[in-house]
């Protein structure tokens, strides 16, 4: 988010009253409230499609997807590759709500929103391919192994 707030008109999305942030990472021209287009959220995830977030915010998100490679191949010398980027604009009504294990005791992963089809919603949304990366048995890989 560094560099974007760097190099765009999107700043930090900060609250210095509070120790958690809260949604959006950056908006337009720094705002504290902005309308949900000028929002942008940033998520990382290895999985290949599944995107969750804590709030069902609507407002453009930046999906950062990687994976470990531990033989330092897709990104040489690196153990984490970026494949792909989406830049999705999600609806409230894109989101459904995922119960918590979490227990009175404690423990447990705390309530999430996933989005619904996630395939089917973001497979137009994509704004970077790795190259020499491809989709095969459901994991990103390399082209002919190499």
């Amino acid at each position: 988010m560094e560099a974007l707030d760097s190099v765009s008109p999107y700043k930090k999305h900060k609250h210095p009253d509070v120790a958690q942030q809260r949604f959006p990472d950056l908006s337009l021209r720094g705002r504290l409230s902005p309308p949900p287009n000028e929002a942008l959220e940033s998520k990382a995830s290895k999985r290949n499609w599944a995107l969750q977030s804590h709030y069902d915010h609507p407002g453009w998100y930046v999906v950062w997807r990687y994976k470990i490679d531990l033989t330092r191949r897709m990104k040489k010398g690196k153990q984490v590759a970026i494949w792909r980027v989406d830049l999705p604009y999600l609806e409230k009504e894109d989101w459904k709500y995922e119960k918590s294990s979490a227990g009175e005791s404690g423990g447990g992963r705390t309530h999430t929103f996933g989005v619904k089809k996630p395939s089917t919603r973001l497979k137009d949304s994509i704004i970077y391919q790795a190259p020499g990366i491809k989709w095969a048995a459901g994991s990103p890989s390399l082209v002919n192994g190499k």
